[in-house]
């Protein structure tokens, strides 16, 4: 923790500076360095605006820094820290300007005295250029040469004339609110101000710093008629759901509840508003765009070799996506002409690890074995170490029963029988019940009030519940499938429902299997619908609004936090404008079509902060039990549970990360209880952020340093490790539509009907006809591995983006010794991977669990469709 002590240990180590003489006077100096990138266009430098820049500066338009005193007020100044003159960068003209968009250093000489000033805290940027630049850092040396003060800035500063105040950053020490130095008080709240806004009017502007809050109401079109639009979602007892950011737009002219939407140019160039710090880098943004021109190109290759792509006709067909074409050699000659392409689109397109060019990459589900997928082993081992491990529990009680409220939806209980499941396992359902072997995967609730609305589209599907056999080799083994529909005289006379079992005659399997491909269209909705979207990126974003509207860049829980909000509002802003949007990516490619959305708002109603925490979520899945003897208070029912058995390592690592950062700046909880800044914060949260939710008894009270660990490790967890379980395996297992369909397009096909001696004929020709069409599917696998992949500048967990993001000594020692530890799991996870009797960690189809695996060792800058590694963020 920064004490006054520490600033005066600090003034004394300049030993005053040095001395120098202008215009006949000794003044004493300080000199720095600045680290700036200027404006680019995209992945180069503007050459326009280097060029204006260089006009404005040779006349005197120059970029200016002035330091304020930490230690010394200025009276005069409503005792704020005293200011130096006005420096001005060095240089800027005779520096080179490279092509590409990289990091240029510019010296600074400041007029200071520090027996008279003290230690620099802060300083104000002056832009008076053209273009925005952005500032990565500035350091001041002593008299030595040796850092002395070091700011890290990380920010875009424009022009003065964008803002109605000045830029501020302040150095790399952390306060919290009552021990800020005396000098720095006012700064640091008038900064917070400016980021909220203050209640600003109007469509905000890429220079905006604005935080502020918003529903979600801008994912209709409503002027384009009633199919276009969509429910304000948040706001509402009926269309609760987290809030987004805001963007300021005005009112669509149809219908003034809901935001208009952009057009034209800014859809084109992806020109939402988000403030401008939290867009994507410029290795990010060409990361994102060379994706997008591969995937359009793999779609193009695909159309030319087939003019017919509504419908794939055999399992060939579906081969061929990725079957084909140009495999660019994996040589050093390539590696050679890649490593010197400055730009990131073109060392994406030339890719040398075996990806071929104009063609999808080989999934990891059939790399190895084609048919893999389609065993029951591997359908059951998906629930554990798939791309959706989150939802299977454990069935306490037979037969399955609903929460559905009776006087609405009639009987939902389930129909399945004890003899449905008890012909394909050696016990009763009681003593598997009574040995905890008995596991469901239910989308029966979640899925059946929406499910007769779905299915007047174009969509034909069911609500499915699936019951599986723990057995002693630690896999799990599908017993009893029950697809149940809406009764055809209305909701209040509950459900009808069919139960389907495995079978060993060749009509038998195929019903069997077509049975399994319903369960996996509920799973791959509920996977991107909720599991991904609700779960990580929407609830997510409130928590990062009210970071920069509450706590200062000052405060030690944002230096916590703040690595763990990188790229989301980016990523969400452009979901909002492409992907969950009315006739949109996600509603056409997935099963609750233009109810997406309005689902997920249904399933918000239950959600619980508290419950996103690893070790309460595998309680409330009945998938561990309290032990007080295990690490984390639990023992894991199915010991064989990739997902619970290296997320739990993870999750205890982030805990003890967390402890111990946060004991060093909070010895008590009277500490955390009289944080104003923090206390703000989590009020915020609870009312603005997720204000649809501020009356629940769940939350947190953030009186004590326990609340206090526990709220951040959970933040942490869903930023990180949550999302990267959910989102890293989309290429990897649901890249091939068969394993992972998103749609069904007619029901199970009955005896006597032409479907059904289709299906007796052709049966993967009917499952082909039932499942995602071709031209989804080509759009689906085209978004997923957009979002599997790693861009090249990815931060992953226990890494930083700085070196210098505290001068805190024991916080950073704290992050090595979690960076250790994470790199420790690595190795965990690779001796499980190899243990032949861990079953579940590879499956029939070879795959690895690494979704989980840190990847924190990794400082290639490569990225990729690798299929592990947890980001520190939602970057995608």
């Amino acid at each position: 923790m920064q004490t006054m002590e520490d600033l005066s240990a600090a003034m004394a180590k300049t030993k005053g500076g040095t001395m120098v003489e202008l215009n006949g006077n000794k003044t004493k100096t300080v000199k720095g360095k600045v680290v700036l990138m200027k404006k680019n266009l995209t992945d180069m430098t503007d050459p326009a605006a280097s060029l204006l820049d260089r006009v404005r500066e040779l006349l005197h338009h120059r970029v200016s820094l002035q330091l304020i005193s930490a230690t010394h007020v200025d009276f005069a100044n409503w005792k704020r820290g005293k200011l130096s003159m006005p420096a001005y960068l060095e240089d800027w003209v005779a520096t080179l300007v490279p092509i590409t968009a990289k990091e240029a250093t510019y010296s600074v000489t400041f007029e200071w005295d520090a027996e008279t000033m003290g230690v620099p805290g802060a300083f104000i940027v002056r832009n008076h250029h053209h273009s925005q630049f952005y500032l990565k850092n500035v350091t001041l040396y002593d008299d030595h040469g040796s850092p002395w003060v070091h700011f890290d800035c990380n920010s875009w500063v424009y022009p003065t004339n964008r803002y109605a105040y000045n830029r501020i950053f302040f150095s790399n020490k952390s306060y919290l609110p009552s021990e800020t130095p005396e000098a720095l008080r006012d700064y640091r709240m008038e900064e917070l101000e400016n980021l909220r806004g203050n209640g600003r009017k109007g469509e905000f502007k890429e220079w905006d710093r604005v935080y502020d809050y918003a529903y979600y109401n801008d994912l209709g079109s409503p002027e384009l008629g009633q199919g276009h639009a969509r429910p304000v979602l948040g706001g509402s007892d009926k269309y609760p759901y987290p809030r987004r950011g805001k963007t300021g737009r005005a009112p669509n002219r149809k219908d003034p509840n809901t935001e208009s939407r952009l057009h034209g140019l800014d859809v084109i160039l992806l020109n939402i508003y988000v403030p401008r710090d939290e867009r994507f880098s410029t290795v990010k943004f060409w990361d994102f765009l060379a994706y997008f021109v591969k995937a359009v190109s793999q779609t193009m290759g695909t159309v030319l070799d087939d003019h017919n792509i509504l419908e794939f006709h055999s399992i060939q067909d579906v081969l061929n996506l990725y079957e084909g074409h140009i495999k660019l050699p994996n040589n050093d000659t390539l590696k050679g002409i890649r490593d010197v392409i400055p730009w990131t689109l073109v060392k994406e397109l030339l890719r040398n690890d075996g990806e071929k060019f104009m063609k999808f990459p080989i999934p990891a589900v059939i790399k190895e074995d084609k048919n893999a997928w389609r065993t029951d082993e591997e359908f059951a081992r998906e629930t554990l170490a798939g791309l959706n491990p989150v939802v299977i529990s454990r069935l306490r009680e037979f037969p399955p029963t609903s929460k559905l409220d009776p006087e609405d939806y009639g009987n939902q209980h389930s129909s399945i029988r004890k003899e449905d499941i008890e012909k394909n396992m050696d016990r009763s359902v009681k003593q598997a019940l009574d040995e905890n072997r008995l596991f469901i995967l239910d989308h029966h609730d979640g899925l059946m009030p929406y499910l007769r609305r779905i299915n007047s589209t174009s969509t034909k599907t069911y609500a499915t519940r699936t019951i599986f056999f723990l057995q002693d080799d630690g896999t799990l083994k599908p017993l009893a499938i029950e697809l149940s529909l809406p009764h055809p005289q209305g909701d209040k006379h509950g459900s009808v429902s069919k139960v389907f079992t495995p079978d060993n005659d060749d009509i038998g399997k195929s019903i069997w299997q077509l049975a399994k491909a319903y369960v996996g269209v509920n799973d791959s909705g509920y996977h991107q619908l909720i599991s991904h979207w609700l779960n990580t990126h929407a609830v997510v974003e409130p928590f990062i609004i009210a970071s920069n509207r509450q706590l200062s860049v000052l405060h030690p829980i944002y230096k916590l936090l703040h690595p763990h909000f990188r790229d989301t509002m980016n990523i969400n802003a452009l979901a909002r404008m492409l992907l969950i949007n009315a006739n949109g990516i996600v509603e056409l490619t997935v099963y609750p079509r233009n109810f997406a959305l309005e689902m997920s708002s249904a399933i918000y109603k239950s959600w619980n902060f508290t419950e996103q925490a690893l070790p309460a979520d595998l309680l409330k899945r009945g998938m561990a039990v309290k032990d007080s003897r295990s690490p984390n208070g639990i023992s894991l029912v199915l010991k064989d549970y990739p997902f619970a058995v290296d997320g739990l390592e993870i999750w205890s690592a982030i805990e003890t990360w967390v402890t111990e950062y946060s004991s060093f700046y909070y010895p008590s909880d009277t500490a955390v209880q009289t944080d104003s800044e923090l206390q703000s914060w989590w009020e915020e949260i609870r009312n603005e952020g997720h204000g649809d939710l501020k009356d629940k008894l769940w939350w947190p009270e953030m009186s004590t340093k326990h609340d206090l660990i526990q709220v951040c490790t959970t933040i942490i967890w869903m930023a990180s490790a949550l999302h990267a379980s959910v989102n890293f395996g989309q290429y990897p297992y649901a890249g091939y539509l068969p394993n992972r369909p998103t749609v069904s397009r007619r029901f199970m096909p009955e005896a006597g009907t032409k479907e059904y001696a289709e299906l007796e004929k052709n049966p993967d020709k009917a499952f082909l006809k039932t499942i995602t069409k071709q031209d989804q599917t080509m759009i689906g696998v085209s978004l997923i591995e957009i979002l599997s992949r790693h861009s090249a500048d990815e931060i992953y967990l226990g890494q930083r983006d700085t070196l210098e993001w505290t001068s805190d000594e024991k916080p950073l020692a704290a992050l090595e010794r979690f960076r250790d530890r994470l790199i420790e799991i690595e190795k965990n996870i690779a001796t499980r991977n190899s243990d032949r009797n861990l079953k579940n960690r590879t499956g029939p189809v070879n795959v690895p669990y690494t979704l989980l695996y840190p990847n924190t060792s990794d400082y290639s800058g490569e990225g990729g469709l690798t299929g592990m590694g947890i980001p520190n963020s939602i970057s995608i």
